[in-house]
């Protein structure tokens, strides 16, 4: 890795000297200098060039192998991990089913992240419909600002996604000829605006667009970007009269049972409510697989914490967990991550609050639990640009794959926003009650309202402007502030928008004594994308055995591989048959997901079936087990075998699936079968230590596998 770096920083040196040297050239004919004087400017140029090509190719030949999509796609259409919807009527864009394979898979996903946060944190869930009425995303703000930035082909009519086409437009510019020669400021400039492609206004991104020369498929510029809703419309009933949207989100659903949660939690605050379930957004521009799709799983969690308190009772158990940070000064300046302890992050400042924090640490150990390279994760802070007026903080967990960084996890601490909207739109108190030790001696104003005055001039707005009068009594600075001072000076005050004039209102000033003090919650939400994370979990499994390319594996840990164990006979006789179907069926009465495969296939060929599916581990039952009651048994990943009794079989798989025992140790305890090549035979015997098997392995161009070591007459 460090010889990769300094490559990339000798190549930033030889671009700019390229760039320095371009520039004398251009000066040299500008002047009308000699020919001689121009020609040797100019060799000396290509020769810059030649030295930036060599150290290109050096960069390419010690980076890691390319990922090979191609074969990856095509593994995950064959084994049916994820196929096109409605295939056979031509398809629609955005819309996938799951095979066997990537529903068994997804499913353990959902299980862990279930028992990592809702059994783990005692999270209250619930599964609300799918099905949401107008006035509640109106409340939201869905309904006016739920929106991405569309543009047309003014000549077909083809819509695209405005800040996607940009991105895009830089990742072509500088992947091309031209965006070689750039130098490492350049290069950071172009990727610093990339960054902030989805925080642009539509005038910055039209500006953008022509600055980058973007064209449409017809040729013609683009038209002007506008906003495009992302919801998809019915109506609810036969009459047609009451609009309704499938939800874009989960969390509306937790924030309007936001009472009775707090009823069932017995008033007991902070908690945590979850709902794992289906959001649906009408894509402009659906692409890049399970990474941008209409209709996807999501799992939300909703902690309801009092806003002058946002510590986590548990923050001190993840306090020292490392997590690569991308705040929003690097994004905007160097560009550059940086690795920082959980506790460090929130003590600097760089993490709003505890709560935040813990939380973007448990999503990073679900992420290595389910088995994503650690490395390929970080959090990115949004820009100001980015954020909600309302919200303290927010940080995406990124994963990078084939198609670079996704935002698969946001993070986001939305304050007491979404509860006071629906408070407000329903007229529903959204409070929490935290009881006081001692008696609290409060300062406040007694308001007497003339609602004679206030019903002739705000009419049915007249009870909204007095709760907004009593709230702002509440505190006597407030009320102090914002309504006293301007009615004694002027004689008129302004609050939430409405006029008030000194006959409507009078006041004294008093102290009231509290024994408990009613607050709305702020609202600290993680929100996972599960089809991004399931896509992404593939990419990081996916890889092909280095002394064979067509040999393509799923490394899937065994906690998440959608079956967890193979069980192969080595022939189709009754004998071994009878055996494989008692294994399997005790591995299945242990819960253990169990694949069978009697084909008449070679065992290597099977063995093969299994890795591509990730199969962790594979029994095989022999003519040995005939005798002496042991099976081997196959790890995937270094296709070693071990032999064991078989009635340690289904003990040893289930202590490997909940993370209780690894190879390394199940090695040690039984015996390995040991290869030993032999020069006779185009295969490898294989023996035990210590022991006269008589069992050997024959290697196929497709895996290695067991049989007799001496013909059966």
């Amino acid at each position: 890795m460090a010889e990769i770096v300094v490559v990339e920083e000798d190549i930033d040196a030889l671009s700019a000297s390229v760039t320095k040297q371009a520039s004398l050239v251009r000066r040299l004919k500008k002047d009308g200098c000699s020919s001689e004087e121009i020609a040797s400017a100019i060799e000396e140029l290509q020769k810059l060039k030649i030295s930036v090509e060599e150290l290109r190719k050096q960069q390419t030949s010690s980076s890691p192998p390319a990922f090979n999509r191609k074969v990856f796609d095509d593994l995950l259409l064959r084994k049916m991990f994820v196929v096109p919807s409605f295939e056979i009527h031509g398809g629609v864009k955005g819309l996938f089913d799951l095979g066997p394979p990537g529903c068994a898979l997804k499913a353990a996903m959902i299980d862990i992240w279930r028992k990592h946060f809702v059994l783990y944190e005692s999270m209250l869930e619930m599964e609300c419909t799918n099905l949401t009425p107008e006035c509640v995303l109106k409340a939201s703000g869905h309904v006016d600002r739920f929106t991405d930035l569309m543009v047309r082909d003014v000549e077909t009519g083809e819509c695209f996604r405005g800040d996607k086409l940009l991105e895009d437009i830089i990742d072509q510019l500088l992947d091309s000829a031209e965006g070689q020669l750039l130098s490492h400021a350049e290069r950071d400039e172009h990727r610093r605006i990339q960054r902030q492609a989805d925080a642009y206004t539509a005038q910055e991104l039209d500006a953008l667009l022509v600055q980058y020369h973007a064209k449409a498929p017809s040729g013609q510029p683009y038209s002007a970007s506008f906003p495009f809703n992302l919801m998809f419309q019915t109506s609810i009933g036969p009459e047609g009269t009451s609009v309704g949207y499938l939800r874009p989100e989960t969390a509306q659903g937790l924030f309007v049972n936001f009472k009775r949660l707090l009823d069932y939690n017995a008033q007991r605050m902070p908690f945590a409510a979850a709902q794992i379930g289906m959001g649906f957004r009408n894509e402009i521009a659906p692409r890049s697989g399970l990474l941008r799709v209409r209709e996807f799983c999501m799992a939300e969690i909703e902690h309801f914490v009092d806003p002058r308190d946002k510590t986590h009772v548990n923050f001190a158990s993840i306090a020292s967990k490392e997590l690569v940070l991308f705040g929003r000064e690097a994004q905007l300046g160097s560009g550059k991550t940086c690795t920082k302890s959980v506790g460090n992050a929130v003590k600097e400042g760089i993490v709003n609050n505890e709560t935040l924090a813990y939380f973007m640490a448990r999503t990073q150990l679900f992420m290595e639990k389910i088995g994503l390279d650690p490395t390929k994760l970080r959090f990115r802070q949004h820009l100001t640009t980015e954020m909600a007026h309302y919200a303290c903080d927010c940080w995406d967990l990124e994963i990078h794959t084939s198609y670079g960084w996704v935002e698969c996890v946001g993070h986001a601490d939305r304050a007491c926003y979404d509860l006071e909207v629906h408070s407000k739109a329903t007229k529903t108190p959204m409070l929490a009650v935290q009881k006081l030790d001692q008696p609290r001696d409060v300062t406040m104003a007694k308001l007497k309202l003339d609602r004679k005055v206030l019903g002739h001039v705000f009419k049915q707005d007249q009870r909204t402007v007095a709760a907004a009068l009593e709230a702002l009594a509440e505190d006597w600075e407030d009320f102090d502030s914002h309504v006293a001072q301007n009615l004694e000076a002027t004689g008129e005050a302004i609050v939430d928008g409405f006029r008030i004039t000194k006959d409507m209102v009078t006041w004294t000033k008093t102290v009231k004594k509290f024994h408990e003090i009613k607050y709305t919650p702020s609202v600290i939400e993680p929100s996972f994308g599960m089809g991004r994370i399931l896509y992404a979990l593939l990419e990081h499994s996916f890889y092909q055995r280095d002394d064979d390319e067509q040999r393509t594996v799923m490394r899937f840990n065994p906690r998440v591989a959608p079956n967890k164990v193979a069980v192969l006979p080595i022939s189709s006789g009754a004998e071994v048959n009878v055996i494989v179907d008692e294994l399997a069926a005790d591995l299945m009465d242990n819960d253990i997901s169990t694949r069978v495969d009697k084909s008449t296939a070679s065992l290597g060929r099977r063995y093969s079936r299994a890795d591509e599916i990730g199969v962790p581990f594979a029994i095989t039952v022999d003519f040995d087990t005939l005798k002496d009651n042991t099976v081997t048994l196959r790890d995937r990943d270094s296709t070693l075998q071990i032999r064991l009794p078989k009635v340690d079989v289904t003990g040893l798989i289930f202590a490997f699936v909940h993370d209780k025992m690894i190879w390394e140790k199940a090695t040690k305890k039984y015996p390995i079968v040991k290869v030993e090549e032999e020069s006779t035979n185009e295969g490898a015997a294989i023996s035990q230590v210590g022991s006269s098997s008589t069992t050997v392995v024959e290697k196929s161009n497709r895996a290695s596998f067991s049989r007799p070591a001496h013909p059966i007459l």
